[in-house]
């Protein structure tokens, strides 16, 4: 019976595995279109992530970018926040931030364009 369980476990976390799917968000800030792509799904530990920057039609390309995952302090569990600066790699940005755990982040994606405005966009994803 046991065995029966744990085969029964295991084929079910893998159709969750199977199932999950890269995250692809869009959101807009002070006339920008911004776009947050995960290089696949996301998992406990590292991640890639691809920002994409749009202004009138065009891809913005001369921005800073990072980014600030965190999730608040629970109890029995400490406040955890990365904070990476994004590179620029063919017209698009992109970063790696390490997942420590499961659960809610929430993510704060900031951009300074060349005019030395810094723009703000805020959500969460859930891993």
């Amino acid at each position: 019976m046991k065995q029966l369980l744990k085969i029964v476990s295991i084929l079910i976390f893998s159709c969750i595995l199977l199932n999950a799917e890269p995250i692809d968000l869009k959101g807009t800030t002070d006339g920008y279109e911004v776009q947050l792509q995960s290089a696949k799904s996301l998992v406990v530990g590292k991640n890639t992530f691809i920002v994409t920057l749009i202004k009138d039609g065009k891809v913005v390309s001369d921005a800073k970018v990072k980014a600030k995952f965190f999730m608040p302090e629970m109890p029995g569990m400490p406040y955890m926040e990365h904070e990476r600066k994004a590179e620029l790699v063919d017209g698009k940005y992109t970063f790696s931030v390490n997942l420590s755990m499961g659960g809610t982040w929430q993510y704060h994606l900031l951009f300074k364009t060349a005019d030395e405005k810094v723009h703000k966009i805020r959500s969460s994803v859930n891993l």
